[in-house]
């Protein structure tokens, strides 16, 4: 009998802070698919900058969970970290 896999902690279903929920939907969620959705909204929403691609222009929703500001695609991932448990 083969051994049961460990499962990655990306896979991990996660809480979802009601901040984050109002954007991606109601957990728990594994990080991939909260990723996966953040993107899906970011485009449907057209948060992306037109002139540089990796900065997201957060509307009003998005900006209670990433800030007001514009921010870097890679600067995304940490501060969605903070309202994942």
């Amino acid at each position: 009998m083969a051994k049961k896999q460990a499962q990655s902690k990306f896979m991990q279903p996660m809480k979802v802070s009601e901040d984050l929920a109002a954007v991606v939907g109601k957990g728990p969620l594994p990080r991939t698919e909260v990723t996966k959705k953040l993107w899906a909204y970011i485009k449907s929403h057209k948060c992306q900058d037109t002139k540089n691609k990796r900065f997201i222009n957060p509307d009003e929703k998005l900006s209670k969970v990433l800030g007001k500001k514009s921010i870097n695609m890679f600067e995304m991932t940490k501060l969605v970290s903070k309202h994942l448990s």
